[in-house]
């Protein structure tokens, strides 16, 4: 996923009051197959770039690429149209696994930056990977600290994570790219998972633990993307998007809303949610929902959520799309 920022502020995306919570105002389907007739899904990030109207969405199909559709201010109204596919690539500086599983998004300038989810082995290991964007070759892969790396009783579990990466962009700092594990590091106490800042320099990426995030609603949630909001203003905040899966076909889905770490607190402070807002409740289809990206802007000055789900190539999933709207009252309108 990725935080787009243009000029002038930003408008709201938070309800409010909280309570008031969110109205899905589209949806829409993808077709399950591509142009050239092969399978098309996958999607685990998305980035809306509001200046031509264009979704990106990253698949974590084993090569990994990157699918561009326009239309996204008539979703749900006109069938969205396919632009390209970018296919990620190693290059002679820069080897890519045989398999990649990408599973979060930021674009930045010429780069697409990746969090590749690791299996615990040489093959497929968890990274942050940086990409031209031009030719979706592979720049530089950076290793994750060694706190999340595989070891006895430690670091990510198989399949679960680095799953989201965001963008945190705030005036005269550097620009951090944010990375939270799915589920707790297997050395870490249940029910939270750390989150990772990641500082974008003039030589690269250079990482630091920052807080861990108080996942609600008990075992089998996971969390699957974050985004950065009101990041110029005084009360800064994160909103995850959190899943769990009931066998034999539950699916559940929260967003929830944090406080933005200190950089300078404690890297073990646990972040309890401000808020949360069961989103099955509010329209979405029940399904494995795992992109999260600014929408376009309403007429009313509204500012949106763009979410994608992961079909996993499976016949019994789907690619979905949705829109939604923080529903605001006429005092949060005046004073915003």
């Amino acid at each position: 996923m990725v935080l787009l920022l243009t000029a002038g502020a930003p408008p709201p995306l938070l309800p409010c009051p909280a309570e008031a919570g969110w109205e899905l105002v589209a949806k829409a389907r993808l077709p399950r197959r591509g142009a050239n007739g092969e399978p098309s899904g996958g999607f685990s990030a998305a980035s809306y770039q509001s200046d031509t109207d264009a979704l990106l969405l990253l698949s974590d199909a084993p090569q990994g690429s990157v699918a561009a559709w326009s239309g996204v201010r008539q979703l749900g109204e006109v069938p969205l149209r396919p632009l390209f596919q970018l296919d990620l690539l190693g290059s002679p500086r820069a080897p890519l696994p045989a398999e990649i599983d990408g599973e979060g998004m930021v674009v930045l300038g010429d780069r697409l930056w990746v969090a590749s989810e690791g299996r615990r082995n040489a093959g497929r290991v968890a990274q942050l990977l940086a990409f031209d964007r031009a030719s979706g070759q592979l720049e530089r892969a950076y290793p994750l600290p060694a706190d999340w790396q595989p070891a006895p009783g430690r670091g990510l579990g198989a399949n679960q994570g680095p799953e989201s990466l965001a963008l945190l962009r705030r005036t005269a700092q550097a620009d951090v790219l944010l990375m939270a594990s799915e589920s707790p590091l297997l050395q870490d106490p249940p029910a939270q998972v750390r989150l990772l800042g990641w500082t974008l320099g003039p030589f690269g990426a250079v990482s630091r633990p920052l807080a861990r995030l108080a996942i609600p609603g008990g075992a089998g949630w996971g969390l699957t993307d974050l985004l950065a909001v009101d990041a110029a203003t005084p009360t800064p905040g994160l909103l995850a998007l959190l899943r769990r899966f009931q066998a034999p076909d539950q699916w559940q889905v929260l967003l929830a809303h944090y406080p933005l770490p200190d950089g300078r607190a404690d890297p073990g402070v646990v972040l309890e949610p401000i808020h949360q807002w069961d989103l099955i409740a509010a329209g979405l289809p029940p399904d494995n929902w795992e992109a999260l990206t600014p929408g376009p802007a309403q007429a009313d000055g509204r500012g949106s959520l763009l979410l994608a789900s992961d079909d996993n190539f499976n016949a019994n999933q789907d690619n979905h799309l949705a829109l939604l709207v923080p529903r605001r009252s006429a005092p949060c309108h005046r004073n915003r």
